[in-house]
Formats: C-alpha cells, structure tokens, sequence
C-alpha cells in the first residue's frame, strides 16, 4: 500500500510540475491599445519557438508555410504585432513604443502558458526581441535567434551607405539627390529604392506567392513603418533613429544565433560585430540571399534554424 500511495504521489506531483503543452490552433490576445493575433503551428514535442516578425508594421502570413515546416520539432507560434496582419488596427501614434510591443510578449506567455520557449527576432522583430531581453532580463526564456536584426540604427545606416555604394552610379546618385532633397515620391527615386531592394532585400526572381493564412489579413501598415521607421530601409528618421542595443548585448546570458543573407542588408560583418559581444553566439550566413533569406534560401536558413535549436 505504501509503494502505491508514493507511485501515485509521484505521478500527479511531475504531471503537475510539466508545461501544459501547447496545442495547434488561432486566437487573439488582449494587449494596450487592443487585440494581436496570434496562431500555433506544429506537434512536436521541443521546446516551442515564438517568431517575432520585421516591420514595423508588417505581418507574419508570409513566413507561416516556411517557418510551419519545423513543427514536427516543436510547436511554432506565430503573431500579429498590434496594427498590422490580422490584429487591431488603431491609428493612435502613441501606441507605437518599442516598450509596448515588448510587453506584446508577455502577454502572449502568458496567454499561452510559455513557460519556457524560443524566441526568433527576424528584422525589426530582432529590435523588440533585444529589448525584450535587455530590459524583461526574462525566465524560461531556452535562446535567441536574431535573423538579420536591427540591434543598432547607426550601424544599419552605416551598411545602407556602404550597399549603396555598390550600386550603379546612376542609381546612387538618384538616391543622394532626392535624400538631399527630402522627396520620396519622385519616380527616379522609387525606380532606385526598387534597385536597392532587388539586391539586398530579395534576391529570387519571379512573383511572390501569397501565402493563404494572408487571405483576410490586412496588408502592412505603412503608417507605423515611416512613424517609427522612416520613408525608405534605408533612411531612419522616425522613433528609431537612435535606437542603439550594441553595448547591451553581453547582458545576454542564453545561447544567441545571427543569421543573415550573404546579400543582407544586415551585413555578414556587422553579424560578427554583434558576436563578439556575446560570448558563445554563433554566426550562420545564407548564400545566395538578401534580407528575405526564407524566400530566397529556405533549404539553408531553415536548416541553420533547425540544427541550431536542436536540444532546446
């Protein structure tokens, strides 16, 4: 009898003390300023992996058939960021804080019962995954995956020029011109951006396939990307404009990836910058690739994503 009561004591004391396992499906989350959006893909049993997608004020449809893949690993959890996809759409300027979408994270853990996780920052979602880190200093949290982040604006605008320098003089010096002027309409100037944009932000060519999870979801919202942002990727003048992590990064205890395109506009070089202040991080660099890595190398980014959370 006695062997009995301790098998069943300690069978409902590691049930009790397990992660209630999050299961596959779509809902929608309480934060400041509204509702964000949220769906989980996936059955495996790892640890699961939150993605925090670019922007500001882009969506996370596209990415769902290529990040879904990883989901016979563990559950992949993807949202919304409040103003743009499937979410909410309030048009007051003073819910665009970097410190609001943060707390966009906590209230998805705790929605979801994540205990313990996974984060991806891709982007600008490596801005609100950094601050997250540095300012939440969180718990449970098993490591970071920074895809081509924003983590210091001086050094993107640093690598802008340094891109821009490679471009065919003529497109430079579309782009000088109308930056010196401030006009960013000028169909020479959109003509250089588009240029620019085929180099470093995808290089595939052929059209882009909608995703179906975006049927219903509301393009991005360019309003919150030029408020915080900018008119163009490269041309800070919103929010961001200062928005400066580096010294921060060593304050980052949990193992750390960078992944970027060899073509990023998260250049390779500023990758290893941001890698020497993490003792232990590592660097994974796509060929073949710009800012887009998942459309323009799937099979390598992917794979990259995969091995480096194996065990977590």
């Amino acid at each position: 009898m006695k062997y009995f009561v301790t098998i069943l004591f300690l069978s409902v004391f590691l049930t009790g003390s397990t992660p209630k396992k999050i299961q596959p499906g779509e809902g929608f989350v309480e934060v400041k300023g509204g509702r964000i959006w949220y769906k989980v893909v996936g059955t495996g049993k790892g640890v699961p992996l939150l993605l925090i997608h670019g922007g500001p004020g882009s969506r996370s449809c596209e990415g769902i058939p290529g990040y879904s893949t990883l989901g016979n690993d563990r559950p992949i959890i993807f949202y919304d960021q409040l103003g743009s996809g499937h979410s909410d759409r309030p048009t007051d300027t003073t819910l665009w804080q970097l410190p609001r979408f943060v707390d966009e994270i906590d209230a998805l853990r705790k929605a979801l019962d994540l205990k313990e996780l996974n984060i991806l920052g891709s982007s600008w979602g490596g801005t609100v995954a950094v601050e997250y880190m540095v300012t939440k200093k969180p718990k449970g949290v098993k490591s970071v995956i920074f895809a081509g982040p924003l983590i210091s604006t001086p050094k993107w605008m640093r690598d802008a020029k340094i891109l821009i320098s490679q471009l065919p003089k003529p497109v430079q010096d579309s782009i000088n011109k109308y930056e010196s002027l401030h006009i960013y309409d000028h169909k020479s100037y959109m003509a250089a951006t588009d240029t620019f944009n085929i180099h470093y932000l995808s290089r595939k060519p052929g059209p882009r396939i909608s995703a179906p999870d975006c049927a219903g979801s509301g393009k991005g919202n360019g309003d919150i990307y030029r408020y915080m942002w900018g008119p163009t990727e490269f041309n800070a003048t919103g929010t961001l404009k200062n928005f400066e992590r580096t010294p921060n990064l060593h304050e980052i205890k949990e193992p750390v990836l960078f992944i970027t395109g060899r073509f990023d506009e998260a250049r390779p070089e500023t990758m290893y910058e941001f890698q020497k202040e993490i003792p232990g991080s590592k660097v994974e660099i796509v060929e073949n690739s710009g800012h887009n890595k998942i459309r323009d190398n799937p099979e390598q980014y992917l794979g990259a994503i995969r091995k480096f959370l194996n065990g977590k």
